[in-house]
């Protein structure tokens, strides 16, 4: 497989990450919507003051995606990143695609001076625990995640 290039997407970019989006939203069981989606995602791409949304290609094809987000992180009295979405389409998984990603994620989180990166995934979901457990200096949280419906 070709190298991977990983680096933010930018406004004239947005429509090609939109079908990535939807697989995304799909795979963890909400309904896409193509223009929400454009108008919710537009809101991270370069620059930004609330975060980033990074894309992979592979041969001039975008085959996946994080999207970062600026937090603060009160324990450690610091900036910090969450990449809460992390997606590689399926006939490209397992290339190292979602490692360059995350690679990507933590060069933007130390370029910003954060003390950390943190991402979740669904408790099921074994392949990308495979992938996040094998990521050096990675490692489960202690901490459970609780939500709440708000509307």
């Amino acid at each position: 497989m070709a190298e991977v290039d990983v680096r933010p997407i930018s406004a004239e970019e947005i429509d090609q990450v939109l079908p990535l989006i939807a697989g995304y939203q799909t795979f963890y069981g909400a309904k896409p919507d193509t223009e929400r989606n454009r108008a919710f995602f537009s809101r991270f791409l370069y620059p930004s003051e609330e975060g980033l949304l990074l894309g992979a290609w592979v041969d001039r094809s975008l085959v996946g995606f994080a999207t970062l987000y600026w937090f603060f992180s009160s324990t450690k009295a610091a900036d910090s990143v969450l990449m809460n979405d992390l997606f590689v389409q399926e006939g490209v998984r397992g290339k190292g695609i979602g490692r360059a990603l995350i690679q990507r994620a933590l060069d933007e989180a130390r370029g910003r001076g954060a003390a950390h990166l943190e991402w979740f995934t669904a408790p099921d979901n074994a392949t990308a625990q495979r992938l996040y457990d094998s990521v050096p200096g990675a490692g489960r949280s202690t901490w459970f995640a609780y939500e709440i419906e708000a509307g």
